[in-house]
């Protein structure tokens, strides 16, 4: 949890908490984002794009001290950045062990003809289609883009990980019967 005091001075932007922070972190971020085989300046660009996100959110009052650490929050953001640098680089497979519909890419159907579709990607472009664009977003951080379960928590600010784990639930529910339905 974030101290009150610490949050206080984060909202008023106070440049002497940011850099504690940022040096109190930096080793730690830099060897946890090393696994990730991003080039040593990549990783700092990304721990700097951290920090300002973190400061930014406190400023805006987008962070609750409650939900994680500072560490916890930091590398959740990070991590994010992370993915999106080595999406962009095509460095990035995500790779899930669970049911063979839950393997799905979301993003493969974004083709301009439905010549290019077979009947099962139709059927799931159709379904997305008609899914609340919440739903299409949290399935689309999960089984798409490989965020964790705390990680969209703290992304699209929700209270805590049930929460996100049941909204992912009656979205795959949601989905399935659509399918099902067709």
């Amino acid at each position: 949890m974030i101290k009150a005091q610490t949050l206080t001075l984060l909202k008023k932007g106070d440049p002497k908490m940011l850099k504690e922070i940022y040096q109190e972190h930096r080793d730690v971020f830099m060897n946890f984002a090393k696994r990730y085989d991003l080039p040593a300046e990549d990783i700092v660009d990304v721990y700097q794009d951290v920090i300002i996100a973190l400061r930014e959110n406190a400023i805006e009052g987008k962070i609750k001290g409650e939900t994680s650490s500072i560490k916890t929050y930091l590398f959740g953001i990070g991590k994010f950045m992370i993915y999106k640098k080595l999406k962009a680089s095509q460095k990035m497979i995500v790779v899930e062990d669970q049911q063979t519909f839950e393997n799905i890419n979301f993003e493969e159907f974004t083709f301009d003809s439905e010549d290019t579709l077979n009947h099962r990607q139709q059927l799931l472009r159709s379904a997305l289609a008609k899914i609340s664009a919440q739903c299409k977003k949290v399935l689309t951080m999960f089984y798409s883009q490989g965020y964790t379960i705390e990680e969209i928590m703290i992304a699209e600010q929700y209270e805590n990980k049930n929460v996100v784990k049941s909204q992912k639930s009656r979205c795959l529910k949601s989905l399935k019967q659509l399918i099902s339905q067709n």
